[in-house]
Parts: structure tokens; C-alpha cells; sequence
């Protein structure tokens, strides 16, 4: 579906704004000590914010694999984005899947906590952009 650029505009904002909620909702699953859940929802709050960047570009992506490919195509190829944040969005996607789907595997205050200043600092670097 074609977009004009006030929808996409819209949907940008939307997803920096959800992006922004989900970070919050990692806030809360941490204070709750809820540590698998934190790191699925620090994934989820990068995911949106690169859907976002990405879409602000005119580019569209609908899965977390394609995300990321392009995302280190065009913003970390071309020096946007430092390949330490491209680490950074592999290892929360890795987190988020062994969370997710691994038996026996819960993450831990240790594995998770240091994760929300480097996603803080992630999304702050989104917003400037767009």
C-alpha cells in the first residue's frame, strides 16, 4: 500500500512514540525483577525505533531478520550508527529469542541491567536523527 508522506509521517511518529513505551514497559518488568521480560522488551523498544528510522528513509521492512540486514546496510555501512550498536541490536534480539523460546533459560538482573543505558542512549540517537 502506498503511503503519502503525512501517513508515513504519522506511522513514523507512532512508532518513535511506541518505540519510547516499550522502553518504559522494560522500566517496569526490571523494577518487578520480571529479567527475561525486561530484555524482550528492550529488544522490542529498538525494534520499533529502527522501524521507524527506517520507514522516515522510505523503506519498509516486515520482519525482525529484514530489520536488521537493512539496517546495517544503510545506517551502519554508511557511519551513521556505529557497528557497536549493531552488536547491540544482535545481542538484544539473541536475548529476546533464548528468553522467549529456550526452556530452563531466564535472564538475570546481571545479563539485562546494563542494557537500558546503551538502549537509552540508542533511542536517544534515533529521535536526533528523525
Amino acid at each position: 500500500m502506498q503511503q503519502n508522506e503525512q501517513e508515513r509521517a504519522d506511522l513514523v511518529k507512532y512508532r518513535i512514540e511506541k518505540a519510547a513505551t516499550v522502553f518504559n514497559e522494560a522500566k517496569d518488568c526490571a523494577e518487578l525483577k520480571h529479567w527475561s521480560l525486561a530484555a524482550n522488551r528492550l529488544y522490542y523498544s529498538v525494534f520499533h525505533a529502527i522501524s521507524a528510522l527506517l520507514l522516515k528513509e522510505g523503506i519498509s521492512v516486515k520482519t525482525h531478520s529484514g530489520i536488521t540486514t537493512v539496517f546495517g546496510q544503510k545506517f551502519v555501512k554508511e557511519g551513521v550508527f556505529s557497528k557497536e550498536d549493531s552488536v547491540l541490536i544482535m545481542h538484544l534480539k539473541e536475548m529476546r529469542n533464548t528468553g522467549d523460546y529456550d526452556d530452563f533459560m531466564d535472564w538475570e538482573k546481571e545479563d539485562v541491567l546494563p542494557y537500558f543505558e546503551e538502549v537509552e542512549r540508542f533511542l536517544s540517537k534515533v529521535n536526533d536523527i528523525i
